[in-house]
């Protein structure tokens, strides 16, 4: 019993240091893109990073990291009952990490001010991958995400990811207000959208790839060669014609992108009268793509 227990406190200390990990160096990257890319150009990249920054630009004795976790402490007690304990904690446990560093680089970090254009994309780049490694450990930076959970909550009807919208919209409009400058608005959209576009291709980016539906009396021949050509396997639907109500075979098959193009030219070859449609594929996992265990760790 006393070796389980000890074998079961190695896991969960190990974890922890793996998370710690993660966060330091998420906050490393995140606090880079705000402290030496968007701030110092009158950037605020919407969120609680974006309102913080504003706050900053009228108190500038309040660090960013500290008004970003006065601004997230009432957030996560109403997240406690959105969430649960366990991921409040972990959250908390991000947060405060991500605004110690934030602090402590905004006094040694050099501040980039110049094209205020690179400075929002570099800014975006930072702040997204800084995001993806925080985001890998299943925890997440708290602020908008909250509030996009809790205004679903109330309009059942409004998607998670619109309110969050929403939400940075609203920042990026008080900047404006704030710097009296239509331009802070639209490179913080510059920002926003190049931080999203990072975070999506390192969460996903690896895993995406297209759902081919073929349709074609040569299924057996484009099977048998698209699994010799290319590897990827293939899988036989039962369908039903909706005009002529025969009975008709569909062969579905999962490519990474770079294969589409190989694939293509394999239907086509074999039966110019095919009918294919595609459908992009945020993540695949299993045999051949991405492993399960590893697409539940997160």
């Amino acid at each position: 019993m006393d070796k389980k227990k000890s074998a079961s406190s190695l896991k969960f200390a190990g974890t922890l240091l793996l998370d710690i990990l993660h966060d330091i160096l998420g906050a490393i990257g995140y606090s880079a893109g705000v402290i030496i890319f968007t701030a110092p150009n009158n950037i605020a990249p919407g969120g609680v990073s974006g309102l913080a920054t504003i706050i900053n630009h009228f108190s500038p004795n309040f660090p960013i990291g500290t008004i970003s976790f006065i601004i997230n402490i009432p957030l996560l007690i109403i997240a406690l009952s959105l969430w649960g304990k366990k991921l409040t904690l972990k959250t908390l446990k991000s947060v405060a990490i991500l605004s110690l560093i934030t602090n402590i680089m905004s006094t040694y970090a050099p501040p980039y001010q110049g094209n205020p254009l690179l400075a929002a994309l570099f800014g975006g780049v930072c702040m997204g991958a800084g995001l993806a490694v925080v985001f890998l450990r299943g925890s997440t930076t708290g602020g908008t995400d909250i509030v996009g959970r809790l205004l679903q909550k109330f309009f059942p009807a409004m998607q998670t990811g619109r309110a969050i919208l929403v939400i940075d919209f609203c920042v990026l409009l008080l900047s404006a207000i704030a710097y009296h400058n239509i331009e802070t608005f639209l490179y913080g959209m510059v920002a926003m959208f190049t931080s999203s576009k990072v975070l999506d291709t390192i969460l996903y980016g690896a895993d995406t790839g297209k759902i081919v539906m073929i349709v074609s009396d040569k299924k057996d021949e484009i099977a048998k060669t698209i699994i010799a050509e290319t590897g990827r396997g293939c899988t036989f639907l039962k369908g039903v014609g909706a005009y002529t109500y025969a009975d008709r075979d569909i062969t579905l098959c999962a490519v990474r992108k770079h294969q589409y193009l190989a694939l293509k030219k394999i239907i086509f070859k074999i039966d110019p009268n095919a009918f294919c449609m595609s459908l992009g594929a945020e993540e695949i996992i299993g045999y051949g793509f991405k492993d399960h265990i590893k697409s539940t760790e997160r």
